[in-house]
Order: C-alpha cells, then structure tokens, then sequence
C-alpha cells in the first residue's frame, strides 16, 4: 500500500469530529440523516441542536429551524 492509499483510508480531523457530533445528535433523538446533516454543519452549534430536542421540540423540526 502507498503513502497516497494511506491517506484515503486515514481519518481526518473533520471526519473524526463529523462522526463525533453525529453521535450525539444520534443519542439525543435525531434520526441517522439528520444528525449526518447536522454534524457536517460546522455552522450550527451542537449544543442548540441538542437542548431544542431536550426542550421537547421534535427532532424534524429543530433541524428545519436550524438549517
């Protein structure tokens, strides 16, 4: 395997705090898309997303007010 091949494979940064985020979201009740399509926003604080659904505001519709 080369150095370029190992990069592919190789995790970035990004990825590993994407894949981070997702999984929170996840435990707070966003369902695997969403909490894709959150974690990939770096724009959108996690925290927000996390208490709107906490608060009791259905996943679905924390996502469509924060994106």
């Amino acid at each position: 395997m080369s150095t370029m091949d190992l990069d592919i494979l190789t995790p970035t940064e990004r990825d590993v705090v994407e894949r981070w985020r997702a999984g929170e979201l996840e435990r707070a009740g966003f369902d695997v898309r969403l909490a894709r399509t959150l974690a990939a926003r770096f724009d959108i604080d996690l925290h927000v997303a996390i208490e709107l659904v906490v608060k009791g505001c259905p996943p679905e519709l924390a996502a469509q007010i924060l994106l």
